[in-house]
């Protein structure tokens, strides 16, 4: 049974679906007016994972993940009729449309998640098409009493009507204030309590992307979006909701609240909540430094492309760490998961060209336990570089175990099944060398292994120590 971090509970809990055999999650997903980073692309990794060890499980998943194409402000407390939206900004530098930004990096998102092999969501509903949704949802949670029209014209959820705020993420109302990008007073205009955030903006004339409502001409606030596809397309009982960490405050303590009190509203029992395990993978950095536009680091699928990087050399580094934990990628790191990329796919090519065998049961089961146990893939990976070097396990059953395993990782190591495989003959004597010089290096004998290296370098063979041993190449 698969068991993942929940972030409101602080535990790991096995994940079981309310209706048997299947299970419900809902991904939050991109806000398209820009290229998907590699950051982002971990996070929508994290939900593959589980969706792959799910389905191997047995159980059927039912997976949407929504499109954000309705743009909000970097900080959503000071979205204001005035101020200008991400997909408004981004449209006005590339002298396009709002929707015609959306659309093209809705597309560019998509052929991402394809170069690294991530399933297609089974709905992924756009904001855009969601608006009648939403209004009905906000009028719901202002007859419950959820939410009211503030002094400025715009609807705001009211935080201190669900007594539950802060289970997510810890952060309680009174020590919340005002943001600090604009004067307080002003942030708070129209609202009854500094914290309560807007559901539905009213817009000035000039604004695009609007639509009519009870309220007025305007446009939805960014946590509404979520609560209306989830609850639509799932229902009140949602197994699993993913996410980046940053998404945890405010957007998801937000939508929590706003779902939980609009189920209630509906007949739901007191303390109900939608949501039934929440999981978030941890930021990523790169080569050390938090990626942003500042600091000019930021790195796109094509940027792997461009410097002669399968893309899924990118996939399989992010397997290296645990998507719960911060990770640091480096270009050194993108190139060694390269190399092994290519030399697993090599092997699996060699050992498909023998007699068939059954898979071996230990790695099988080590693969499988890690990542059932909180997706432990640093752990399944070094399961499966024990199999590569043990010399008893026969080519057909290290084939079958790879191929298997490949259910899971995503990695296409069969690609090369089939197709001749060119292999580097060593010169005579030079086995035996590098067997020695493996063995020396077991013994933490430098010398014999440096030795041994100029021997094999006169022969023409190149040899590289890496964490997984060493590498040869003729030179």
């Amino acid at each position: 049974m698969l068991r993942l971090t929940d972030t409101q509970t602080k535990t790991v809990r096995e994940v079981t679906p309310a209706t048997p055999g299947v299970l419900t999650v809902y991904a939050c997903g991109p806000t398209v007016y820009r290229y998907a980073h590699v950051g982002n692309l971990r996070t929508f990794l994290l939900t593959d994972l589980v969706r792959r060890t799910a389905e191997l499980g047995g159980l059927r998943v039912r997976l949407v993940q929504n499109i954000t194409d309705v743009g909000h402000l970097a900080d959503d407390t000071s979205l204001d009729a005035t101020g200008e939206d991400k997909l408004l900004t981004q449209a006005r530098l590339e002298d396009k449309s709002p929707f015609a930004i959306a659309r093209f990096y809705e597309d560019a998102f998509h052929r991402d998640l394809a170069l690294l092999n991530v399933r297609p969501a089974d709905s992924s509903p756009r904001a855009s098409e969601w608006i009648p949704s939403m209004i009905s949802l906000i009028s719901r949670l202002i007859d419950a009493g959820s939410a009211y029209v503030g002094g400025d014209g715009s609807v705001y959820f009211a935080a201190r009507s669900y007594d539950g705020y802060g289970g997510l993420s810890g952060n309680r109302l009174e020590d919340l204030r005002a943001g600090h990008r604009e004067d307080a007073a002003a942030l708070a205009a129209g609202k009854r309590f500094h914290a309560d955030w807007a559901l539905w903006k009213l817009a000035g004339t000039a604004r695009e992307m609007v639509w009519d409502s009870p309220w007025g001409s305007g446009f939805p606030g960014w946590h509404i979006e979520c609560s209306a596809m989830s609850l639509d397309l799932l229902g009140p009982v949602i197994d699993l909701h993913t996410g980046g960490i940053d998404l945890r405050f405010p957007h998801h303590e937000d939508e929590r609240a706003q779902s939980n009190a609009a189920t209630v509203a509906a007949g739901a029992p007191s303390g109900h909540e939608v949501v039934r395990h929440w999981v978030h993978g941890e930021h990523l950095l790169f080569e050390g430094r938090k990626m942003a536009k500042s600091t000019g680091n930021v790195v796109l699928v094509s940027d792997v492309v461009d410097k002669g990087h399968d893309p899924l050399a990118l996939r399989l580094a992010f397997l290296s760490s645990r998507y719960r934990q911060q990770a640091n990628l480096s270009w050194d790191a993108i190139a060694g998961a390269d190399r092994t990329l290519t030399r697993w796919r090599t092997s699996v090519a060699t050992w498909a060209e023998q007699p068939s065998e059954a898979m071996d049961a230990a790695t099988h089961d080590a693969v499988l336990e890690a990542f059932e146990d909180d997706l432990d893939t640093p752990r399944a990976l070094q399961a499966l570089r024990r199999l590569e070097k043990d010399d008893s396990v026969g080519p057909g059953a290290k084939f079958e175990t790879f191929v298997w395993a490949d259910r899971l990782l995503g990695l296409d190591l069969a690609r090369l099944v089939g197709q001749p495989v060119e292999q580097a003959v060593l010169p005579p004597g030079a086995a035996e060398l590098l067997a020695a010089r493996a063995e020396a290096r077991a013994a933490k004998d430098f010398s014999a292994s440096d030795r041994l290296r100029d021997e094999l370098g006169a022969l023409a063979v190149a040899v590289k120590d890496t964490p997984e041993g060493q590498e040869w190449s003729l030179s």
